[in-house]
């Protein structure tokens, strides 16, 4: 590929994590479903789902840094440590995939989150600590395997009683020891040379620049609009790589 397609590529990978890191510091979710499907593009889905895990461990510390003094501690212990082992396992199975499947299992998992995030809302399920612990295992694992499941967590701690800067600052403090953990393995089984790394705290570094733009305007999304916003980038990205899989 000639050196100025490379060059376009990665400036607009960098602009759309700008994007994608001022929706997710704004919802408290969305930069891994908005930049996934590119990173697919740029550099395939072997690469680019390890490239996603470090610059996602990059947006949850800019988006923990922000809202710092109201992470719901309780909430972020129950949640973290079952997830931990679980996206561990979660990682190491994804490598075992070959690229078309793992396409094929992003794009659906995206298109299905839809319907399930519309369901848990209607039933306005209450979690406790242990029920919130169970959770923590089961989105654990997913986010191992799949990299992005915000539409899902943040329903669970919406669930627990937790709203706005203490919703978006425990989320982003269990997020952020995940995907530490999903790296660690990464790097441990040999899928994290420096190359990848670089590549991720480059991309990283515009979600976390986005995800302080984001703090401005948290106050200013009403619910609604909020819904439809994570709806459409589930929907587009679900699209995107499941035509990639078939290309």
């Amino acid at each position: 590929m000639p050196a100025e397609i490379l060059t376009y590529a990665t400036l607009f990978t960098l602009l759309v994590g700008l994007i994608a890191g001022t929706i997710g510091g704004v919802v408290g979710t969305g930069s891994s479903i908005m930049l996934l499907p590119v990173l697919v593009w740029s550099f395939g889905p072997k690469q680019a789902v390890p490239i996603m895990a470090v610059a996602a461990v990059m947006a949850n510390l800019a988006r923990l840094a922000a809202w710092w003094r109201e992470v719901e501690w309780r909430a972020f212990l129950a949640y973290a440590l079952p997830g931990i082992p679980a996206a561990m396992l979660g990682a190491r199975t994804l490598l075992q995939l070959p690229p078309a499947v793992i396409d094929i299992g992003l794009g659906l998992f995206f298109l299905l989150m839809i319907p399930g995030r519309r369901w848990l809302e209607a039933r306005q399920i209450k979690l406790g600590l242990w029920q919130l612990a169970l959770a923590g295992a089961a989105i654990g694992f997913l986010t191992g395997l799949v990299l992005s499941t915000g539409p899902l967590s943040i329903p669970a701690f919406v669930a627990f009683g937790l709203t706005k800067g203490a919703l978006l600052s425990t989320e982003a403090a269990t997020s952020l020891l995940i995907y530490l953990t999903k790296v660690a393995t990464f790097r441990s089984l040999g899928a994290m040379p420096l190359a990848i790394f670089v590549k991720g705290v480059v991309v990283g570094s515009s979600l976390m620049l986005g995800a302080f733009i984001g703090k401005a305007l948290v106050l200013r999304m009403d619910t609604r609009t909020f819904a439809l916003l994570l709806d459409a980038m589930m929907l587009l990205s679900g699209l995107f790589l499941l035509a990639a899989a078939f290309r």
